[in-house]
């Protein structure tokens, strides 16, 4: 089976990079692929985004497995830690017609995660052959990829808003994924609720001198802020709204 094409997308919270994730998932689904959508922020809301209910996430796995341990409660059926983790991912994986959704959770506490951690990359080399992309939303230190819990990344977005204080975070970021050897095939900043889509001299200044390379300036759209205080997923702002066009015009260039 070949492999599935893994997109990272991180960065720090409050620059819009988990609705980003949501419209890149929308825009690949839309064109037919099957895509595995994968919440790695402890802070989740993809399915907000995306418009779907939480499900059960691993941490809530962790954490009823953590308690089980800690009590002397039996695993039910004579299993195993790491089969009974298994047996209770089912409840973790939300499937939905263009895609389907995995939520980490947080990953706070003692306890035996590292069960879960195991079951979790089992089960996604398991079934990645059934996908045509992985997407994952991470936070901005990219615990569950550093760690060895999810796949190796081929592309790598960076968000930031149009701040200098958000580009240096994004340059922090960057240096990190060289520290922790990562290596993607393919890595970039994403500028994110830039007005009119423009970006001045010092946000230009600031990036070159973090090294980064600027796939795409994604403009302030007051679409975005409509669906989000109507309770509306994001993903699903018009077509042709100033981000949605912004956003395909990377998505092309990356050969999405």
């Amino acid at each position: 089976m070949a492999e599935p094409l893994v997109i990272a997308v991180a960065g720090k919270g409050g620059t819009g990079k988990t609705t980003f994730c949501g419209m890149l998932i929308r825009y690949l689904t839309q064109k037919g692929a099957k895509l595995l959508a994968v919440d790695a922020d402890p802070n989740s809301n993809l399915n907000e985004v995306l418009g779907i209910e939480l499900p059960t996430s691993l941490g809530d796995i962790r954490e009823t497995m953590a308690q089980r341990e800690l009590s002397g409660d039996p695993i039910p059926g004579g299993m195993t830690k790491a089969e009974y983790a298994e047996f209770m991912m089912g409840d973790a994986l939300t499937e939905e017609d263009s895609f389907d959704l995995l939520v980490m959770g947080r990953t706070q506490g003692e306890g035996c995660y590292c069960y879960v951690n195991g079951v979790l990359k089992t089960q996604i080399t398991r079934y990645s052959g059934a996908y045509d992309y992985i997407v994952v939303d991470n936070e901005a230190g990219l615990e569950h990829i550093s760690r060895g819990t999810l796949p190796h990344i081929d592309i790598l977005l960076l968000v930031s808003d149009c701040s200098r204080r958000g580009i240096q975070a994004v340059g922090r970021v960057s240096r990190m994924v060289e520290d922790l050897k990562l290596k993607p095939k393919t890595q970039g900043l994403i500028v994110n609720r830039a007005p009119a889509g423009e970006l001045d001299a010092g946000i230009l200044e600031e990036i070159a001198a973090q090294q980064l390379d600027l796939l795409g300036v994604l403009p302030q759209d007051e679409n975005v802020y409509k669906f989000d205080t109507a309770g509306k997923p994001s993903a699903d702002v018009p077509e042709d709204s100033g981000i949605k066009i912004a956003l395909r015009a990377i998505a092309e260039k990356l050969g999405l």
